[in-house]
């Protein structure tokens, strides 16, 4: 019998990144709360031509990256 891997997100865990609008369509900023799944995670802003986002970090195992990514 072959047991799921357990996910890595230690901080020395590989990262991977996704970018994310900074703002909602009416210009509201989007609140940036820290992943409690991941050690690595960390954001940044950058500015890509006029569009601000938000880049954010994660382990590449973490649940919340699995998520994001699946859904960009």
């Amino acid at each position: 019998m072959t047991h799921p891997s357990k996910p890595q997100v230690g901080y020395t865990a590989p990262v991977g990144s996704i970018d994310l609008p900074a703002f909602d369509d009416d210009g509201t900023a989007y609140e940036v709360w820290p992943c409690v799944d991941c050690h690595p995670w960390h954001a940044e802003v950058i500015l890509e031509g006029q569009n601000v986002l938000v880049r954010e970090w994660h382990a590449v195992d973490c649940p919340l990256f699995q998520q994001l990514i699946a859904n960009d």
